[in-house]
């Protein structure tokens, strides 16, 4: 879940999934919000068009182990019942020209991805 690209930690978890775009939202959205006492929604937007349909969320919450917030971005992609995610998690380091500290990201992201496992669509 957690990898280096171009000199850069990225926590992000990418899957597919089938069943109803408006449920697997749905479940996305109480997921994380229940799933850490901090955790709040910071925005999002829907859009659809042509049958393909576009859901993006930002969640954030505090992290105890590194003492500072972090984000969680979720884009929900699909047509009919085929549908992909995107998770990627921003935050947390506390170091000015590169990341350290991850354990916060990892968390969040290894939280949620628990979460979408249980998901029946999967």
């Amino acid at each position: 879940m957690c990898f280096q690209k171009g000199g850069i930690f990225t926590a992000q978890y990418q899957a597919q999934f089938r069943g109803s775009f408006d449920a697997l939202l749905s479940y996305i959205e109480r997921s994380v919000m229940t799933g850490s006492v901090s955790a709040s929604r910071e925005g999002g937007a829907s859009f659809e068009e042509g049958g393909m349909r576009c859901a993006v969320r930002v969640f954030e919450r505090y992290s105890y182990l590194g003492n500072n917030r972090l984000t969680l971005t979720v884009t929900l992609f699909g047509r009919n019942d085929a549908l992909r995610l995107l998770a990627v998690t921003s935050g947390g380091s506390q170091a000015i020209f590169f990341k350290i500290n991850t354990l916060g990201e990892e968390a969040f992201l290894r939280r949620f991805v628990e979460a979408l496992e249980k998901y029946p669509g999967k």
